[in-house]
């Protein structure tokens, strides 16, 4: 039986872990994730997905605060696994760690390496209207994402999908190609493929100012920032002179002659912006600051001074 140490957060590492869990070829000798976390507006201190599928199933659960030198980490280097598995952990392991497994460190990654090192691969890939993004297989080392891969498999991004959709998708994706792969990487027959260096694309965590939509972009950019940015951490735009989270917009076939973020059309039920290219998008779910998500015709309710012609969207 091949011992594994698994390390994981999100719910995308969620599947991986199952998977593993439920091959009677594997022994799970300890999971590692981030310590819990407050959620919310009650700073409800909440496990993480990964927390809770290990205690369901009996797991052993550890939860460093920092992984250098703790004593969880010496956990890890005593139980001298065969395979470190990581999926989204959110952690860097010391190279002492990873030196502890006696066949491999591997990492299941959510992108194309080398493009979108980093911490939100799937965001990057949605906001930058890539057409597929994907999951690779690498052996960690101790620069970031920088390892040799050692299995590939694409994924399209299609106009429906957004970071959540893609989440789940690759999630699914990582899981069938690692239990694909696995099997080589033990018995020492799977490739190992030098990244190339001039290729490499980052995609650092997402920053509080870069969650703000430029809205004198094209209605395609605005679109891709959205679905981007959700289901989190949600872009805003202030619209009506108040910070709004933007949840969904749809670029319309219409051009204008006005400047970005101006009122194009306004009824009842419809709210059409001007974007930059002299394209246009209508903004269909939304929430103000202090308010609840609502669709466009609950909040057109309160905003009647939005008519055509009225700048909508402004820089601050």
């Amino acid at each position: 039986m091949t011992t594994i140490v698994f390390m994981g957060t999100p719910e995308f590492a969620v599947p991986i872990l199952e998977a593993l869990v439920d091959a009677p070829q594997y022994e799970i000798q300890a999971v590692l994730t981030q310590p819990d976390r407050p959620v919310g507006r009650k700073h409800t201190l909440t496990e993480s997905p990964v927390k809770v599928f290990a205690k369901e199933h009996g797991l052993k659960v550890l939860q460093p605060q920092k992984l250098s030198g703790s004593p969880e980490m010496q956990t890890v280097i005593d139980l001298q696994p065969d395979l470190m598995i990581t999926a989204a952990y959110g952690q860097f392991l010391p190279t002492k760690m990873l030196a502890a497994a006696k066949i491999a460190a591997i990492n299941v990654h959510g992108s194309l390496l080398p493009k979108y090192r980093g911490g939100a691969p799937i965001q990057y890939a949605v906001m930058n209207g890539d057409k597929e993004t994907g999951v690779t297989i690498m052996h960690m080392v101790k620069k970031m994402d920088a390892g040799d891969i050692i299995a590939q498999q694409t994924e399209p991004i299609t106009k429906d999908d957004d970071s959540g959709t893609m989440f789940k998708k690759l999630s699914l994706v990582g899981r069938d190609l690692l239990m694909k792969t696995l099997p080589q990487i033990i018995d020492g027959t799977a490739p190992s493929i030098k990244q190339d260096e001039s290729k490499v694309v980052f995609s650092p965590n997402i920053k509080p100012e870069e969650e703000r939509i430029d809205y004198q972009l094209p209605a395609d950019r605005i679109d891709d920032l959205v679905r981007g940015l959700r289901p989190d951490p949600v872009g805003n735009m202030i619209l009506d002179n108040q910070r709004t989270k933007i949840y969904d917009v749809t670029p319309l076939k219409e051009g204008t002659s006005l400047e970005p973020g101006k009122v194009v059309r306004v009824d009842k039920h419809t709210l059409v912006i001007s974007a930059g290219d002299g394209t246009t998008y209508q903004i269909n779910r939304l929430q103000p600051a202090g308010k609840s998500v609502m669709d466009i015709t609950a909040y057109l309710n309160g905003h009647q001074n939005l008519q055509p012609g009225v700048t909508a969207i402004t820089d601050d």
